[in-house]
């Protein structure tokens, strides 16, 4: 199990990629604020204590790949890279802007990016791919790949879970960022997926639900997964959308928006707030 010093820090450093998707999206520009802070905890602990990911060596042939299948919430992915040093913090304020480098879905020009993502159901196809590659080449490297559950409507998700267990994928780890909204509503009102653990059990996939906010589930879950030998994992994160922001959690109306001054204030000074409860 993780340890309370390790939960504390990688909470913390949640609290610092929100601030940087508060930061990046700024005043008056619409962006990808729920899905980008329901991630938060996920993010953190992927790149800063479970992958094997050394910023300083990106390129490194047994690094362990991180695919963003939902490519809209690449505000977080950016997020992390930012303080993980890939990305020049002055570089956030140009997101999804012509004189930006940093566009609204991830692309292999940014550091860091391992593929260009963001048509939705197409991430976990790309992840089954890179599993299957590196397991030929005898690489001890893990493929990540987080997909929204709005996403889990697409069919193309669906033949790749079953590709990933016929091949005994157990070098993949699928998370599926159960906020329960998407840009139009809640998803059980657009394209319900009863029992979306069972279905994942039915396609042969090993299964771990859990709160998506409590960091050592999260930590332990990552844990369970590698560990698991002859099938993949898929861990089903319960989440809140906007965690973090009042004003913006558990609604579709901030799927995508823009923020006020007063907003956007607020919403670095609960932030902050949380993060000062962390010390």
């Amino acid at each position: 199990m993780a340890k309370l010093e390790e939960i504390r820090r990688i909470a913390r450093i949640a609290c610092d990629l929100r601030a940087d998707v508060v930061k990046m999206i700024g005043v008056g520009k619409v962006g990808h604020i729920g899905g980008s802070c329901s991630l938060a905890e996920i993010a953190a602990a992927l790149y800063f204590a479970k992958m094997n990911f050394d910023p300083k060596d990106r390129t490194n042939k047994y690094r362990d790949r991180f695919l963003l299948s939902k490519g809209h919430t690449v505000p977080i992915q950016y997020a992390a890279l930012t303080e993980l040093g890939l990305i020049p913090r002055e570089d956030l304020g140009g997101l999804k802007t012509l004189a930006g480098k940093l566009q609204g879905h991830p692309d292999m020009k940014t550091p860091g990016m391992e593929a260009v993502t963001g048509s939705l159901g197409q991430g976990l196809s790309v992840g089954v791919g890179m599993a299957l590659a590196l397991r030929h080449k005898n690489s001890p490297a893990r493929v990540y790949v987080v997909m929204g559950d709005g996403e889990q409507a697409e069919g193309q998700i669906w033949e790749a879970a079953m590709a990933g267990a016929r091949y005994k994928l157990d070098n993949l780890t699928g998370i599926v960022d159960r906020n329960r909204f998407q840009a139009s509503g809640a998803t059980k009102d657009i394209f319900d997926i009863p029992d979306l653990e069972g279905k994942w059990r039915a396609f042969g996939w090993n299964v771990l639900s859990i709160d998506g906010h409590d960091v050592g589930a999260v930590l332990d879950a990552l844990d369970q997964a590698s560990a698991t030998k002859g099938v993949p994992t898929v861990i089903v994160a319960e989440t809140v959308k906007g965690k973090g922001i009042s004003f913006a959690e558990n609604t579709s109306a901030f799927h995508n928006a823009s923020l006020t001054q007063a907003q956007y204030e607020q919403a670095l000074a609960e932030i902050a707030e949380a993060k000062r409860k962390l010390q």
